[in-house]
C-alpha cells in the first residue's frame, strides 16, 4: 500500500471496485477474514450495500456476506477501472 486514503467498506456503494488494506479487529476477525479470501491487496466488487440487509462482496470469485459492524471494521482503498492493454 502506497499513500492513499482507506476508507471503511461500509461506505462504498454498490457495483464499486476496492482493494481491501487493513483490517482494524482482533486477531478472530482478521483469521476469518482470511479464511474466506479477504486478505491484504486482494481486490473486492461491492455486490449488496443496501439498507437493511447484509453487506455482500464478490472476493476471488465467491460472494461474502458481511455484517455492517464488520464491514465499518474493512479498511479499503478504491481502485482505478481495471483494463489490461
Amino acid at each position: 500500500m502506497t499513500n492513499t486514503i482507506q476508507v471503511p467498506l461500509s461506505t462504498i456503494r454498490t457495483g464499486q471496485k476496492v482493494r481491501l488494506g487493513n483490517i482494524k479487529a482482533g486477531h478472530g476477525l482478521r483469521s476469518r477474514l482470511a479464511a474466506m479470501g479477504m486478505v491484504p491487496n486482494t481486490e473486492l466488487l461491492v455486490i449488496s450495500n443496501g439498507s437493511p440487509g447484509p453487506f455482500v462482496v464478490a472476493v476471488k470469485g465467491s460472494r461474502i456476506a458481511l455484517g455492517r459492524g464488520m464491514a465499518h471494521k474493512v479498511m479499503v482503498e478504491q481502485t482505478p477501472t481495471l483494463e489490461t492493454p
